[in-house]
């Protein structure tokens, strides 16, 4: 399976994560990956094509289109656009599974081929996302009131409108395949600030460690410890870049052994060490 799971971190103090795609200027293109979190892209300018199993979905000005967990796609962006992203953990629909850790949502751009069913209409839904996008840039006095009354009004529009209650037995053992390694990881990013081995997860879990070795290998393309490194480094660099904590303290509180493996590490992947980044976002602002 040539395909790669994507780590994906709540924006701070959010349950959720919302940015702009970072193909916006064009000439982009996302390889095969998948992740447990719900995907919704709502293309506000120009226009980008996705892959979901080898079906090809293009969306334009005000197209949108939901990515379901565990489901493998990618993204080819030819052009300029500007594409508003949101993420949402899959435990937030948990009331509301068809099967364990199972649900399916639909989107017009899914359904345009099928003319028996009825496409929901976007414009609500998208509305929603753009302002919710907006209301989290802005940051104005009662932005977290805000932004957490346009999530719940997007979270009861995608229950509403775009739920598939009905799901394909063949369906539900593609998604569970992967769905082990995503109960595994999700353990993972809420107890990376903890020692965590190998070994320890394989127990943890009821398999070998033989065996969870090769699950990382084969469905992340990554191996466990590499993988737990990207996710005590994401959430360190978030903190690098929104607190006013000391290295030394970011370093610990992440489950770094020390502030020298930390900036060793944070180097080989960003390019500079964590102080020559905070030097930098500080000019920035």
């Amino acid at each position: 399976m040539e395909f790669q799971h994507e780590l994906i971190i709540p924006n701070e103090g959010l349950p959720f994560k919302i940015f702009l795609f970072e193909g916006g200027h064009g000439n982009y293109e996302r390889e095969k990956h998948w992740h447990t979190s719900i995907e919704i892209f709502a293309v506000l300018k120009g226009g980008l094509t996705f892959f979901l199993n080898d079906e090809e979905y293009p969306l334009e000005a005000g197209g949108l289109i939901i990515i379901n967990s565990n489901e493998i796609h990618s993204i080819h962006a030819p052009g300029k656009n500007e594409t508003v992203v949101l993420q949402i953990p899959l435990k937030q629909f948990e009331k509301y599974f068809t099967a364990q850790r199972f649900i399916r949502f639909t989107s017009a751009a899914r359904v345009a081929k099928d003319r028996k069913n009825k496409a929901p209409d976007n414009r609500k839904l998208a509305f929603f996302i753009e302002e919710l996008y907006k209301a989290y840039r802005a940051k104005e006095e009662g932005w977290e009131y805000r932004t957490m009354a346009l999530y719940y009004n997007i979270l009861y529009l995608m229950v509403r409108d775009y739920r598939e209650t009905e799901a394909a037995q063949e369906e539900i053992q593609d998604s569970r395949r992967l769905d082990a390694l995503s109960k595994i990881t999700s353990y993972m990013r809420e107890h990376y600030t903890e020692e965590m081995k190998l070994s320890d997860m394989a127990a943890l879990f009821g398999y070998s460690d033989a065996y969870l070795s090769r699950m990382f290998k084969k469905y992340a393309k990554i191996n466990f410890k590499a993988y737990l490194q990207e996710i005590r480094m994401s959430y360190a660099y978030r903190e690098l870049s929104n607190t006013e904590k000391t290295i030394s303290q970011i370093a610990l509180d992440n489950g770094f052994a020390s502030s020298r493996a930390f900036s060793r590490e944070f180097q080989k992947k960003y390019g500079d060490l964590p102080s020559e980044l905070r030097q930098k976002l500080a000019v920035i602002r």
